[in-house]
């Protein structure tokens, strides 16, 4: 991971950890290419957490966002999330 990435994700944990007591809820949005297995693949990060997943496809259907509402521990965790899902090819993170 590059410095601008890693200043990205320590500044992202101070923000959080001062914005909420945790544990809490916190909305993830992706934005991914519409195919299947990358939708999959974020969509199975969350798998057995309780997550609440919404999917919508863009109007030409190249694009998918996917909203992910879930009870998360901490700043901590979402970072973990957030760097775990960056191997995904084309996704963006809201």
């Amino acid at each position: 991971m590059d410095n601008k990435s890693e200043e990205f994700y320590i500044r992202l944990t101070e923000e959080l950890a001062g914005s909420a007591d945790w544990p809490a809820e916190y909305l993830f949005k992706f934005i991914v290419p519409s195919d299947a297995q990358k939708i999959t693949t974020v969509e199975d990060a969350f798998n057995d957490m309780g997550a609440v997943i919404q999917t919508t496809q863009s109007k030409t259907g190249k694009y998918t966002s996917i909203s992910i509402n879930v009870r998360m521990e901490g700043p901590v965790e979402i970072v973990e999330k957030y760097k775990q899902l960056s191997s995904v090819e084309g996704i963006i993170s809201l």
